[in-house]
Order: structure tokens, then sequence, then C-alpha cells
């Protein structure tokens, strides 16, 4: 989906609750990534590997200016003789350590990712699931951050992810007051050093 049928979908959506949760959702997690420079690893499950996803968030990365939000692909059948960037498997989120940034994406819930999740989570790692909702009460339980996608909403996982991503990448204008605040700051830098005025 490109950006001209994203903002198509967000007019469709305009008045519902899907823009607003998808652009908090994305909120949380481009601050994440962004405050500990980088760390995203993006996960499924061994039915659903979130594949469209991955490579979204790897095109805002590069069109926002912002890499931290190019994701590490987990996989559950990853072989070494995969290329590089699909050989990544659940061993990595065993290895993950605070300050990295765990996105579960998946229609569904998966008890052995469960428990990985959890040794994440414990291992200070933020957790991040998008889809499962009330259909995995434990991975809710376990997420600092929700977005639930249940079954017979009006939108799919897969158009959720594109809402998510385009959100994440987007570059939002910082609020007023701070940037007013910012200037003056700047301004007032400039005059403490700059050099002093000739004598004559």
């Amino acid at each position: 989906m490109d950006a001209v049928r994203v903002a198509l979908l967000r007019e469709v959506l305009a008045g519902t609750e899907w823009l607003s949760a998808t652009r908090r959702f994305a909120g949380v997690l481009r601050g994440s990534v962004v405050s500990h420079g980088g760390g995203l690893l993006l996960v499924g499950t061994a039915r659903y590997e979130p594949w469209h996803l991955a490579a979204h968030l790897v095109d805002e990365a590069a069109w926002s200016g912002t890499p931290e939000l190019a994701p590490t692909l987990v996989r559950h059948d990853a072989r070494p003789s995969d290329p590089a960037h699909l050989a990544v498997g659940l061993g990595r989120i065993e290895a993950a350590r605070r300050g990295e940034t765990l996105l579960v994406a998946s229609p569904s819930g998966d008890a052995p990712l469960l428990d990985r999740v959890s040794d994440a989570r414990r291992a200070g790692v933020t957790i991040l699931a998008l889809g499962p909702g009330e259909a995995d009460p434990d991975l809710t339980s376990l997420a600092h951050e929700t977005l639930p996608v249940p079954d017979g909403s009006e939108l799919d996982l897969d158009t959720v992810q594109h809402l998510v991503s385009a959100a994440a990448g987007e570059i939002l204008p910082p609020p007023r007051g701070r940037r007013r605040f910012t200037d003056r700051l700047s301004r007032l830098t400039d005059r403490l050093t700059a050099p002093p005025p000739p004598p004559w």
C-alpha cells in the first residue's frame, strides 16, 4: 500500500477511533526506538510472519530519516543458509536487553513465543503487541503498549499495520510553545557567545 492509498484510507477512517489509536501506538513505537537509538525487533508467530510490516518500517525509516525504525525481523524457522536479513532466529529475543524494543505482530497468540517475550520483558525490553488483544490476554498483560485488532472489526491486521508504519514515519512538528522556547534559547546563546563589539 503506497502513501496515496494510506492517505485515502485515513480519509475514509476520519472520525473513527482507528486513526488516533494507530497514531498513539506508532508514537509509542517511535518514541521507544528513537530514545534508545534503535534496537527494534519484530516477530510474529510460526504461522504468521509480519513480512509486510518489516518492509514498510524499513521504507518509513528511510523516508523519514529515522533509521531507528528499521526492524530486525525475527523468524521462527530461520536457517543459517537464509539471506542475512532473514536468518535471525528466536535466539535473538533471548539475547535482547534493556533499551531494545520487541514488537509482536500477530492475529493470535503463540504459547512458546510467550515464554520468550516474558523473559525479554524481565530483561528490560520494551514489549509492544499489535493484533491479538483479548484473544491473547497473556501477551496483553506482558506488553507495555497494545493495539488490538479484534476478529470481525472493520479493519484487518494487515491494514492496521499499514496505518501504524505510516504513522511511525510521520515527521510531526514540535509543539509551538516548545519551539518558541528553543528559539529564544538559541538567540540567547548566540548573543552570549558572540564576540564583543569593536571599541570604537
